[in-house]
């Protein structure tokens, strides 16, 4: 008889937990029991890992196998558990070494002739196999996303003979070292300079890419609203390598490539209109990721905003304000980080062409009041900005305006130097501020408070309203270099809640 342990890790949300896989041969008929929980995926596992061990020339014991991947409690999924199975298999019957298994973990899949293939999953594998001190073994085409954890030790490879020769001390695999590079200056296009006219929104984009600001864009069709935010990322500092490694982390369980180059740059989401409220928050009977959690710690832009379904948008106002989303299923939960950036476009009306000098609109007021109505109050209201978006002389299309044309990288140096104002003096950023964080940071005059009061009542506005007002003047003073909020800071603030003074 004899005992071999190996360690791999599960999937449990962006987590990973430990899951011993223990491997007892003995005496008897000869079979393989898998217990523990296995979904299908990891029940036809022992199929390829006999395939593999065969192939690659090793001896497929004929004894009773039982193999137990615990806690027993914890469903476990997926072609992960081929890897360290095999490896526990060849060391209980003594063909590699059992003790030099305790120093490793390892995932990976296996194919019949012993090839490792890529797993989905493998960064929070390296974040918890460097916490708990352990090396990790994993199959090449997951060596450039695991190598973006520091201090991580990773040794890839393409096949289960690899691994065995370096256990044996035959011929050792070499480490993978860490490497998280930041793309060149062409990362960030397309660049906002390409861009005619439009300067208030450009102007509105800096101070909601310097404060986080939500932002709506309304206008008529073909005036550059989805051309604008699809720019929008081009303004947004690059990620902290700890923001970098938590978005990362996110792709890598979801069904998105992953693009090692970039990393630091901030995710952009842009789902369709026809998304469902599962494939925005996330779901599944195995929760996974939606697309509010692929777009943490960057730009979430919903297109066409009132043609999404009203039951569908209604399930952003809990993530918009907590900055994360929990999936509870029969079986299991799971909490998926979600503090994203709302960038939102829609029509003035049904036509599109409400107050267009072309005079082509002819919808009623009650149509109006019907489109607009898609898009509830509670919704409207965590949108701090909300912005005309006209459309521009074909004067300026036909000469342009070279020379006020910013860069994307101009404006950027910008919001970066503002957005450090604020993490120096809170540690956030201001639309992240808390309500006792307002009282100390975002103080005004008695006449600042005077205005604040008449645009409260004139457009009755809701206490949301009210603190996202301060900390939108907050992020305007921050750009001017100004210690207070003055008056034309919070002037603009209010000016920019277009929909509220519609009412």
């Amino acid at each position: 008889m004899s005992l071999a342990i190996a360690y791999s890790r599960g999937r449990s949300g962006i987590n990973a937990p430990l899951v011993t896989v223990e491997v007892h041969i003995s005496n008897g008929l000869p079979a393989l029991n898998l217990v523990g929980l296995p979904e299908t995926a990891v029940k036809e596992s022992k199929d390829r890992v006999r395939g593999a061990i065969i192939n690659s020339q090793f001896e497929f014991p004929m004894q009773r196998i039982t193999i137990n991947l615990a806690p027993a409690d914890v469903p476990k999924e997926g072609g992960r558990f081929d890897l360290p199975i095999a490896l526990g298999i060849l060391a209980a019957s003594g063909q590699i070494p059992k003790n030099e298994l305790a120093k490793y973990e390892c995932i990976g899949e296996l194919s019949l002739g012993g090839e490792l293939r890529k797993v989905k999953g493998v960064l929070p594998v390296a974040l918890q196999a460097r916490d708990a001190q352990r090396a990790l073994f994993l199959p090449q085409d997951n060596a450039t996303e695991a190598a973006l954890v520091q201090n991580s030790q990773l040794f890839p490879a393409q096949h289960l003979l690899e691994i065995c020769a370096h256990l044996n001390d035959q011929q050792h695999l070499n480490r993978h070292n860490h490497q998280a590079t930041l793309a060149p200056e062409s990362q960030f296009a397309p660049d906002l300079a390409d861009v005619q006219g439009q300067f208030h929104v450009k102007r509105a984009f800096e101070i909601a890419a310097t404060g986080l600001h939500n932002l709506l864009l309304l206008g008529p069709p073909g005036t550059g609203k989805s051309m604008l935010a699809s720019r929008f990322p081009s303004i947004l500092p690059p990620l902290t390598e700890a923001q970098a490694l938590e978005s990362a982390a996110i792709i890598s369980i979801s069904d998105s490539p992953f693009i090692a180059e970039n990393w630091l740059k901030p995710p952009y989401r842009a789902p369709h209109h026809t998304a469902s409220a599962p494939a925005l928050v996330g779901g599944g009977s195995n929760p996974k990721p939606g697309e509010i959690s692929l777009a943490h710690n960057g730009l979430l832009f919903l297109d066409e905003l009132p043609e999404f379904d009203r039951k569908v948008l209604e399930v952003l106002r809990e993530p918009l304000e907590t900055g994360h989303i929990t999936i509870s299923r029969a079986t299991r939960q799971a909490d998926f980080p979600a503090r994203f950036q709302l960038i939102a476009a829609m029509n003035p009306c049904p036509c599109g062409y409400l107050g267009d000098p072309s005079g082509r609109c002819h919808c009623t007021a009650e149509q109006v009041s019907r489109y607009r109505g898609k898009i509830s109050g509670p919704l409207l209201d965590r949108i701090d900005m909300h912005l005309e978006v006209p459309r521009v002389s074909h004067e300026v299309l036909r000469k342009g305006s070279p020379e006020g044309q910013e860069s994307s990288a101009t404006i950027r140096q910008r919001v970066i130097h503002a957005r450090n104002i604020a993490m120096v003096r809170s540690g956030k950023a201001n639309s992240h501020l808390s309500a006792t964080d307002i009282k100390q940071i975002c103080s005004l005059s008695e006449q600042g408070h005077q205005l604040l009061e008449q645009a409260m009542n004139r457009f009755g506005l809701s206490h949301r309203a009210y603190h996202r007002i301060l900390k939108l003047a907050r992020t305007i003073a921050d750009l001017a270099g100004a210690d207070n909020i003055e008056i034309p800071h919070l002037s603009e603030a209010i000016g920019y809640r277009k929909l509220d003074r519609g009412k």
